[in-house]
């Protein structure tokens, strides 16, 4: 006998549409007394839903549709993004059936999704968070089971939705238990004067943008669902119009992690100026151009002095999905740019991104402006199912003030249980809050793998306000010498071991396969808390306990940044790893730094440390030749100097106060620069020793040099270059014959 739907909960739905709401239905199957019985009956009474609902715009998420259902209404878990921008107003999200599991990055994407009215039907077990379900197996490293490892993420789920009293729950074994919603519905926003805009709000942001000034860059912000990306298209269409009505032609860039980001934009651009024409990722008519460049390589255009300059405007949406230095380089070469990004979303935190970016541009463009989009867009204010994903994903999770009395002494370290941390929500909000404000990168999929990733370990230091610093570590490693000569030679590639396999890969490392590594997989610091030396002492007790474990490097993977290599450097840390290619996503390569630890260690870090600096300055001239210089020159700054012979130095005396043609003595101007830049005295940010390295490791010609440092044709820069080496010799390194062999 089919499932029919009750009235009660068809009119529970019909007040959802009343007051521009959405809700979450959790449908449960049976799967402990009657496996096939319970897990049929919730499937038809979510068909039921689907056909009794009579939608538009239906999803069903899970691995295969089901009968009655159209394919291209059903969409796998993994092909979540590629809806975003789209609207739905039903989505069934299977997490029952075999081979099915709750991705929680898809239910995060895709409940942005869903708009007013629109129900967001969850299908599970009844006994869910008992034992793991499919989605785990992209949790489990190798040699882990996924159905051995633990749930703890999975039970936290379920008791939060058991504990809503806005969820529609529907047991296999009953009737469903339905919300009362208040009797008057909420108001709507007052229609905005500006006829192209849907809240007052997202008008304002419009205006804003096509007012946006040289050197005074905006960053919009917003919850999801506000109209951020929709704003970006409007006024793209608006300056495209008044640079037409002008006579002129105006060319936007426009960024995100992922073209699907930006989608909105383009639907409002095409709708408000049907005469546009879009080829791929650019849209133009007779005003001009919107493009969309993935961040690697919209970075690489700027370095080759292809885009940014006089006159150029750049949007960057989901700013906080992307590294404040990558941010700051665009911020340098466009004067009219606008930074939008979520607050609290599925890719990234804005709040994190504000607190890390304010002082770039406080220093850079000390002018800028903020603006808030708080009104929604597809949905009414206190909407159950925002509040609701918020709560199970933590997408809103912040950290606790520390107690502000300054005194390191007092947080105590602690290793953190995942049984316990999954039942303690307020110290689990803290501890996750940390994370999503440090990192630009935080996903929901990673309080998962927080709680249940096998092999991982959390650390904290802390006082009774909550947790002030937290590392989130994992092991690495350990494999047999058969299984370890197979993934060295790329037969084999075993799930999880990222540092362990790349280095094999890049080094040719046995030896970081089959011995034990510790790998520092996020690490962050209350802002409250910093400059008290938390993040040292949180790697220096990492650090003894993996010696103590028996392992033998202690190691980190990020975004290589200046002042990230600078940190890592200072506690002990080198680099045994760099990226040939940028992450297109974020724009910057992957570096991987070693620390030793135990037994082993000292002696492998150095192999590794000793091939990667014999490789790099082949690497700085062919495949790195695009690096960011202050980044090559934070590299060449960890290598063992070479000390300058009497010939080095009258090479180097007759570039700076003859006529020796530079390029004739690059042999001894690069050792000089690696032994400027490895000394003490040695500052991070200078510019111009960058600059030198650039021209001298990588191959940057005269006109980039003389673009760079804004100094007009060969002479000069000739001059400068000369002035350089005279500079560096008569340096404090030099002077005191440090630097002679």
């Amino acid at each position: 006998m089919e499932a029919s739907v009750p009235a009660g909960l068809l009119a529970c739905q019909e007040g959802l549409t009343e007051r521009r709401w959405r809700g979450l239905a959790w449908l449960t199957g049976d799967v402990e007394s009657a496996r096939e019985r319970g897990a049929a009956l919730c499937y038809e009474r979510a068909v039921a839903l689907w056909h009794a609902l009579g939608v538009t715009a239906p999803l069903w998420v899970g691995p295969e549709p089901p009968e009655g259902i159209a394919a291209e209404a059903w969409l796998p878990a993994a092909k979540a993004r590629t809806r975003l921008g789209g609207e739905h107003d039903l989505i069934v999200f299977d997490a029952l059936s075999p081979g099915a599991g709750f991705d929680p990055d898809a239910f995060g994407a895709l409940s942005g999704t869903l708009r007013a009215g629109g129900l967001l039907v969850l299908l599970t077990p009844d006994d869910w968070g008992v034992h793991p379900d499919a989605d785990y197996a992209r949790l489990a490293a190798h040699p882990h089971a996924a159905e051995a490892l633990s749930s703890h993420y999975l039970a936290r789920l379920a008791r939060l939705l058991e504990a809503s009293p806005r969820t529609i729950r529907w047991p296999a074994s009953g009737a469903p238990t339905l919300p009362d919603w208040p009797e008057a519905p909420p108001s709507s926003p007052s229609a905005p004067d500006d006829g192209d805009c849907l809240t007052a709000d997202q008008a304002e942001a419009v205006a804003r943008l096509v007012r946006l000034r040289r050197r005074r860059p905006l960053v919009l912000t917003a919850d999801r669902g506000r109209g951020k990306t929709a704003a970006l298209g409007i006024a793209c269409a608006r300056l495209l119009a008044k640079a037409q009505q002008d006579g002129a032609e105006i060319e936007i860039l426009v960024t995100a992690p992922r073209p699907a980001a930006v989608a909105g934009l383009f639907e409002r651009l095409a709708a408000l100026r049907p005469e546009v024409r879009r080829q791929g990722n650019r849209a133009a008519d007779a005003g001009g151009g919107v493009t969309f460049l993935a961040p690697d390589e919209l970075s690489a255009r700027v370095e080759r002095g292809e885009a940014g300059g006089a006159g150029t405007w750049l949007l960057v949406d989901e700013a906080a999905a992307m590294p404040a230095g990558l941010l700051g380089q665009w911020l340098s070469a466009f004067p009219r740019i606008a930074f939008a990004t979520t607050v609290h979303g599925y890719e990234g935190a804005g709040r994190g991104f504000a607190l890390r970016f304010r002082a770039r541009l406080e220093r850079l463009t000390p002018e800028w402006r903020a603006y808030h989009l708080s009104a929604p867009i597809r949905w009414a204010e206190d909407d159950p199912l925002e509040a609701l994903t918020s709560r199970l994903l933590m997408l809103d999770a912040e950290p606790v003030a520390p107690d502000g009395t300054g005194a390191t002494a007092k947080a105590a370290w602690r290793v953190e249980s995942p049984e316990a941390l999954a039942r303690d929500e307020p110290r689990l909000r803290a501890l996750f809050g940390l994370l999503v404000q440090a990192h630009y990168r935080t996903t929901p999929s990673d309080l998962r793998h927080l709680l249940d990733g096998p092999d991982t370990r959390v650390v904290t230091l802390g006082d009774a306000a909550g947790p002030a610093a937290v590392a989130v570590v994992a092991d690495e490693g350990g494999f047999d010498a058969a299984l370890a000569e197979r993934v060295a030679r790329g037969e084999r590639r075993p799930r999880g071991h990222l540092m362990a396999q790349s280095l094999a890969a890049h080094a040719g490392s046995r030896e970081a396969l089959t011995g034990r590594l510790r790998r520092v997989q996020r690490i962050a610091v209350h802002p409250g808390a910093r400059r008290r030396g938390l993040g040292r002492e949180l790697l220096a007790r990492e650090r003894e306990a993996a010696g103590d474990a028996g392992i033998a490097l202690l190691g980190a993977s990020f975004g290589a940044e200046p002042g990230l290599l600078a940190f890592w450097r200072a506690q002990g840390f080198r680099t045994v790893r760099l990226g040939l290619t940028r992450e297109a996503a974020t724009g910057e390569h992957a570096v991987m730094v070693v620390a030793p630890a135990g037994e082993g260690g000292e002696a492998l870090a150095e192999r590794l440390a000793r091939h990667f600096q014999a490789l790099l300055p082949s690497l700085l001239a062919f495949e790195l030749k695009a690096l960011d210089p202050a980044v090559a020159l934070a590299l060449l700054a960890e290598g063992e100097p070479r000390p300058l012979d009497d010939a080095a130095r009258r090479d180097l005396e007759d570039v700076a106060h003859g006529h020796r043609e530079p390029a004739l003595v690059r042999p001894a101007l690069q050792a000089l620069i690696r032994l400027v830049a490895g000394s003490e005295g040695a500052s991070e940010a200078d510019d111009d020793l960058a600059a030198l390295a650039a021209w001298a490791f990588q191959g940057r010609d005269t006109a980039w040099l003389a673009t760079r440092l804004g100094l007009a044709g060969g002479k000069a820069v000739d001059a400068w270059r000369r002035k350089q080496v005279a500079r560096r010799l008569a340096g404090p390194t030099l002077s005191s014959g440090r630097g002679e062999g």
